[in-house]
């Protein structure tokens, strides 16, 4: 659907909103319940309680979580995701991971995992890549849910009839098949090979949730990696693009999401009874640069780093001794060097949940 057309349902609906602010649009969609399967761009604690890596991460302490919780949840932030976001936009509370044991499903469950994959460490292994953060890829998850779904009280049809109210959010997944690919040497031929099985990973994940009895999902593709400072610092000297991005990871990543994409359209085909809906986060953080550079922000640098043009050493990480903070993180893109600053998934937000409101079928 055109922005034009977009537009003009958010005007009948008496939803137009300022650029920058997260509308409550997706309150209008009723959603009683999210579901969030993913990596490091979604987990709000989950990996931080593996054993026995996770407590032992930069994430499971501050600065991370500096800014709006003040203190560390487990998100790969300064503070607040985008999901945090999509959350409030319909209306519901934060959603607690799921390896937070004891505590309250009812709005549903984040079932992401920093540092997760959608192919499993055995589909990985056969490519001679090792995952060296965590085994919780996204078939894992759906394990997970499909284990929680079980243990509830309601039958399968009640269950089916409860999930029609309930959002389905598939990713983002696959980023970090590629991360660990390209920084255990792979080549971008390998790379290319690579993408129809992470693809079909992604794809078999949201067949698997429909299957659960998920009718509205939204499955996102990847940013565009050769934006990030981590990229940027391991790939200085190669040709850059027009927003002074890594040109062939860009273009990689473009490659990546036209596939998705195609598939998703496939899948729709197959299932024309549920509502499937592709996250353009490519699209939303190129929205975010331009902004950046327009306002005259720090775009390039990391804010939590230290060292080099970018302030990123893949050795002294956000976190680690000594390693500083900005003053000004909300005019920072960056946070980490690999992850956005709140501030930026705020921003993303608000590009995406409208085009989400005028596709999942809310009116």
């Amino acid at each position: 659907m055109a922005f034009k057309t977009v537009f003009s349902v958010l005007v009948v609906f008496g939803l137009v909103f300022c650029v920058g602010a997260v509308p409550n649009v997706l309150g209008y969609c009723h959603f009683n319940e999210i579901y969030q399967l993913g990596d490091s761009i979604s987990d709000v604690g989950n990996l931080i309680r593996e054993y026995p890596l996770g407590a032992s991460t930069n994430f499971a302490r501050l600065p991370y979580g500096q800014t709006f919780f003040e203190e560390a949840t487990g998100r790969c932030s300064n503070g607040l995701l985008m999901i945090d976001y999509i959350a409030m936009s319909a209306g519901l509370p934060l959603l607690p991971p799921y390896k937070h044991k004891g505590t309250w499903f009812g709005n549903g469950v984040n079932f992401a995992v920093a540092g997760s994959t959608a192919l499993s460490s055995e589909a990985l292994a056969v490519h001679n890549i090792t995952n060296p953060v965590t085994n919780s890829s996204l078939g894992v998850q759906l394990d997970w849910m499909e284990s929680y779904f079980n243990s509830t009280s309601l039958n399968e049809i009640d269950r089916l009839r409860k999930l029609r109210s309930a959002l389905f959010m598939v990713g983002e997944t696959g980023g970090n098949d590629y991360n660990y690919a390209i920084f255990q040497g792979k080549q971008m031929e390998e790379l290319k090979n690579m993408v129809p099985q992470v693809v079909e990973a992604v794809i078999n994940g949201t067949k698997r949730a429909i299957k659960m009895g998920a009718v509205r999902l939204i499955v996102p593709g990847n940013f565009p990696i050769g934006c990030l400072p981590i990229y940027k610092t391991a790939f200085q000297g190669v040709p850059l693009d027009d927003q002074h991005c890594v040109k062939e990871l860009n273009e990689f990543a473009k490659h990546h999401n036209d596939l998705l994409q195609e598939a998703i359209i496939e899948l729709k085909q197959e299932n024309p009874n549920t509502v499937i809906v592709y996250g353009d986060y490519y699209k939303a953080y190129l929205d975010l640069l331009k902004t950046g550079i327009d306002s005259g922000y720090e775009v390039e640098r990391a804010c939590c780093g230290i060292g080099g043009k970018y302030n990123f050493d893949l050795r002294r990480m956000c976190g680690g001794v000594n390693v500083s903070v900005c003053e000004d993180v909300d005019r920072h893109l960056s946070w980490d060097g690999i992850h956005m600053t709140q501030q930026s998934y705020k921003h993303m937000a608000a590009w995406l949940i409208p085009y989400f409101f005028t596709h999942l079928a809310c009116f």
